[in-house]
């Protein structure tokens, strides 16, 4: 046994029914404003540029490196 027209036809007029029209019509704005939304970031996501990452550049200052230095200030 398959779904026939009129067994989606009634559904969808029971759901109307509980619902309301304005309602479905909201609901479905705001699904349309999500994918919106999705495919924007998306295009951005993609023009945005990737940083990238200077090997030469001075080594971040560690616990160590920064005891260190604190001793040698002391002691100079």
């Amino acid at each position: 046994m398959s779904i026939g027209i009129w067994q989606i036809l009634l559904v969808v007029a029971l759901v109307v029914l509980l619902f309301g029209r304005n309602k479905i019509s909201d609901l479905m704005g705001d699904v349309a404003k999500g994918i919106k939304s999705f495919k924007k970031g998306m295009a951005e996501d993609e023009t945005d540029e990737r940083p990238t990452i200077d090997h030469n550049a001075a080594e971040p200052m560690t616990a160590k490196s920064s005891e260190e230095e604190k001793s040698k200030a002391k002691a100079g």
